[in-house]
């Protein structure tokens, strides 16, 4: 994932007039879709609102329908206090079980939906911002016990689960490899959440991966967290 460069880009609510969406926090229900060869309104000219805005829709659609799932990646940070400037997309957890009924809650409330090449994730589209929902992170299938570590944080007034901060660090740091690992893009979520995430369970779920032990390097020469207790298991 690379950060959001387009912050003051004009966004547009693409035109999909089916979408259902969600009231907002008075319970009022939204506007409704602006009818055919009306000139549509734009959305916030913040990309990262537009991305939020994203999220709160299709969390509030998700969550209306009693799936399990999980919001993840930059919004999730966001959620847990990290930085406002999110990252391109929205990215939700489910269970691989659950990806279907999910796809068909999507596209009942309007929403277009694909698949991609990779077989971990679908894709969806909501306010012209990318939505991913995804039932595998890192090559490890998103569990019930993933799930129910979940915290649930309200997302601009808009109540859902979020990915714990152990989880959602370990999801970023198990996932470098030698074709991926953009250690500017995770550090400062690092910095931000460390005092909320268990870094010695991170460690063992990583493993003795060598991407991943390199970053640890990393973040204990910055000082941001202490170096294993002599003698502990990496």
């Amino acid at each position: 994932m690379t950060e959001n460069s387009e912050d003051t880009a004009h966004v547009r609510r693409p035109g999909i007039p089916e979408l259902r969406l969600a009231g907002d926090a008075s319970g009022r229900p939204a506007p409704p879709p602006t009818p055919p060869g009306e000139a549509e309104p734009e959305l916030p000219r913040d990309r990262n609102q537009a991305i939020l805005e994203a999220a709160k829709q299709v969390g509030a659609v998700l969550k209306r329908e009693g799936h399990r799932f999980a919001l993840a990646g930059s919004v999730a940070v966001y959620a847990h206090g990290g930085s406002g400037n999110l990252q391109h997309d929205v990215d939700f957890c489910v269970r691989p079980e659950d990806a279907g009924p999910v796809e068909d809650t999507l596209r009942e409330a309007g929403l277009p939906v694909r698949h991609p090449p990779e077989d971990w994730l679908i894709k969806a589209t909501c306010f012209g911002q990318d939505v991913d929902i995804i039932f595998e992170l890192a090559h490890r299938r998103v569990s019930t016990a993933m799930l129910d570590r979940a915290e649930e944080l309200s997302v601009e007034s808009v109540r859902m689960p979020v990915l714990a901060p152990t989880d959602l660090l370990w999801s970023l740091i198990a996932a470098f490899s030698e074709h991926h690992c953009d250690f500017g893009a995770v550090l400062p979520i690092a910095r931000a959440l460390r005092e909320k995430v268990d870094w010695d369970r991170v460690r063992s779920d990583c493993g003795d991966e060598p991407m991943p032990a390199a970053f640890f390097f990393l973040l204990e020469r910055l000082n941001v967290i202490p170096a294993p207790a002599e003698g502990a298991s990496s």
